[in-house]
């Protein structure tokens, strides 16, 4: 089995914290954090370039993950690790192992597992029997054919009403009797019609619904089945998995969560990366996850997510303890990423945000950093005005009351503002300048990704200038989600995609080389054009 430590350079050697991974240690109660940072990401972008290049790994959706550590002699290595299961299988070459413990229950395991396919099975097999579209086939005939006879019958009976009043006011003694008689037999027979087709009914579908009822019956017993097989398997692997700290200590899952958490505990990321780190007592640094694959309804492709709450969140204090502590204080100390204020009057302000910080927090924690909570621990009032892509650096412009954030707001609905931004793009610029205007449309199967569909797809159009072999001017007319990516990286645009591009580019690079660096806009209070720019960073 190769080794999963992989040396490597830092692309940054003034490094700075994009987010931290934050856990109480169950015995200090202190906080215990560990930061993802620029040099994470950009070995996580090197290595989603990897992912890219495979097929096998775009199908699944799943989490990615990397942690820089120094070893006891100094040098710099990366781990990298997948969530579950990878290619089928728990351990891979080149990637960090599964949890202490797992090897003895690996034939438990596959047993239960093997146990667990075969009742899925047999639940998809119950679930579409054949007979189930047959009963309701011939349930929807027969409910059609008796509500036929029903309506049908119903005209006759005023019908037969209305010939009894005829009957009696024109008929007398024996000939109205018989007259009469004639209409109840007729009622007669229509009932035993009735009766007739309902018990033709039951006599078709009765053995279908007696299989039905006795295959959802089967359906709820392997149901509970597989609740319990499950919670089998999640005790014991809590029981025999044992997670390593910083401290030198080593706990069974079950003995830090007596209670229980979910199944798969142990089988993310973060948890085998800190866990391996500590066995192998290294240093960490940094670390990164993202996800890669098949979106998921709260995840997307090739974006950055902090740890789990359901079941890395509460193992996270246990595994980071011993950071804490003195030798680690430089990991502590790591600077978050500065916000440097280009613009400030007493109604606005502009900033120039970093790449690679959120405009507005993630949805996923309360937590999460961004230019937004940054602001918001200086300024009592601070107000959204517009966003820029998370991996975009450049001018980001904030209000500093309701009016102004409206007005501006308005400003950029109606295209009022002139946006220009800077890109360095992967091969040389062919064309000296242009438009491109596409149709981009956001696929929900292939979030965050926008396509070109011409069908469904909005309009968009950006105007280019090319400054060198290299480099691009952009004026976007419009603002669609990435359109400037798309427009440099899509066949009908430059067919050039910006350098860093993780979403629609083919070379890795520490970041995405894309920055908004001016903004021209009528201030809300003077009523003068007012324009700001930021130089380009690349």
């Amino acid at each position: 089995m190769s080794s999963p430590l992989f040396p490597y350079q830092p692309q940054f050697e003034a490094d700075v914290v994009t987010a931290w991974y934050k856990g109480v240690c169950p015995a200090t109660k202190q906080l215990c954090r560990l930061p993802r940072t620029k040099n994470a990401e950009a070995i996580a972008c090197e290595l989603m370039a990897e992912l890219r290049e495979n097929p096998d790994f775009n199908w699944e959706g799943k989490m990615y993950g990397v942690l820089l550590a120094e070893t006891a002699t100094g040098q710099r290595v990366f781990l990298k690790a997948f969530s579950g299961l990878l290619k089928g299988g728990k351990v891979l070459p080149g990637w960090v192992p599964p949890m202490d413990g797992g090897d003895r229950l690996i034939l438990e395991e596959q047993e239960i597992l093997a146990q667990l396919r075969q009742i899925r099975r047999e639940i998809q097999r119950l679930e579409t029997l054949p007979e189930r579209k047959t009963y309701q086939t011939l349930q929807q005939q027969w409910q059609t054919k008796i509500a036929q006879f029903n309506q049908e019958r119903r005209q006759k009976k005023q019908v037969r009403r209305q010939k009894r009043g005829v009957y009696q006011n024109h008929l007398t003694g024996a000939e109205l009797a018989q007259a009469i008689a004639a209409l109840e037999e007729e009622s007669r027979q229509e009932s035993n019609h009735k009766r007739d087709l309902k018990q033709a009914r039951d006599q078709e579908i009765d053995s279908l619904a007696a299989m039905i009822h006795q295959a959802d019956q089967d359906l709820q017993s392997l149901r509970q089945r597989r609740k319990t097989l499950s919670r089998t398997l999640q005790k014991r692997m809590h029981q025999v998995y044992h997670l390593k700290n910083f401290q030198g200590e080593s706990k069974a899952i079950a003995d830090l969560f007596p209670t229980g958490l979910p199944t798969g505990t142990g089988d993310c990321c973060a948890p085998k990366l800190l866990n391996y780190a500590a066995k192998q007592n290294l240093k960490p640094l940094a670390m990164a996850e993202f996800w890669w694959g098949k979106n998921s309804p709260d995840k997307q492709v090739g974006e950055f997510y902090l740890a789990c709450e359901e079941r890395c969140q509460p193992i996270l204090g246990f595994l980071l303890s011993g950071l804490g502590g003195k030798s680690f204080q430089d990991i502590l100390t790591i600077p978050e990423i500065p916000l440097e204020i280009i613009y400030e009057d007493h109604s606005l302000i502009a900033i120039h945000k970093p790449a690679g910080l959120p405009s507005i927090p993630g949805r996923s924690s309360q937590t999460y950093d961004s230019a937004f909570s940054r602001l918001r621990r200086d300024y009592q009032d601070i107000f959204l005005v517009h966003r820029l892509d998370q991996d975009t650096s450049g001018i980001l412009l904030f209000a500093k009351n309701a009016e102004t954030q409206q007005d501006l707001q308005t400003q950029f609905r109606r295209r009022k503002i002139h946006k220009e931004y800077e890109a360095l793009l992967e091969e040389k610029i062919q064309r000296p300048e242009g438009m491109i205007t596409l149709p981009l449309w956001a696929d929900p199967g292939d979030r965050p990704r926008q396509k070109v569909d011409a069908q469904r797809g909005k309009p968009s159009e950006t105007y280019f200038v090319k400054l060198d072999s290299h480099r691009l001017k952009l004026k976007p007319i419009t603002g669609r989600t990435h359109q400037l990516r798309v427009h440099c990286a899509h066949p009908n645009g430059l067919n050039n995609p910006i350098l860093g591009d993780r979403l629609y580019g083919n070379r890795a690079a520490p970041r995405l080389h894309l920055q908004a660096t001016a903004l021209t806009f009528m201030h809300p209070e003077t009523k003068n054009p007012h324009t700001i720019q930021s130089a380009p960073e690349f």
